[in-house]
């Protein structure tokens, strides 16, 4: 995403996924052929990074990784960068509404974003 500002470096990246998100999130990995191409961690009804490789994008992997992250729960939340219309486009297609809109501010890098919201559907038929 080119248009996010760089705010860490890459060794400020690996401590913050070993020291904050492996600990204390449930995270699911894809591999091809033993190669880790996709990840998703989810802290209790949040999803906090959903990521593939672009090399490896639109293969499944994400949705195989989403519908993990669905799996035993009632909900899940998340935001996504309003101008990542094909993230928004892919949580759509995944049962995800927009529900929220913000400017920006409240977050790190300062981008407006949007929460989508997906909700387990417990009618019967």
């Amino acid at each position: 995403m080119p248009w996010l500002p760089v705010l860490h470096s890459a060794e400020g990246d690996v401590q913050f996924f070993t020291k904050r998100v492996v600990p204390h999130h449930r995270v699911e990995v894809v591999e091809n052929g033993g190669e880790i191409v996709g990840f998703c961690s989810v802290n209790d009804d949040w999803v906090d990074h959903l990521y593939i490789h672009p090399e490896h994008q639109g293969k499944g992997h994400g949705a195989a990784l989403i519908e993990r992250a669905k799996a035993g729960q009632g909900s899940l939340q998340l935001w996504v960068f309003e101008q990542n219309t094909a993230a928004q486009a892919f949580y759509r297609a995944h049962g995800f509404a927009a529900v929220e809109q913000t400017d920006g501010q409240g977050n790190e890098e300062k981008c407006p974003d949007v929460r989508m919201v997906w909700t387990a559907d417990t009618t019967d038929d």
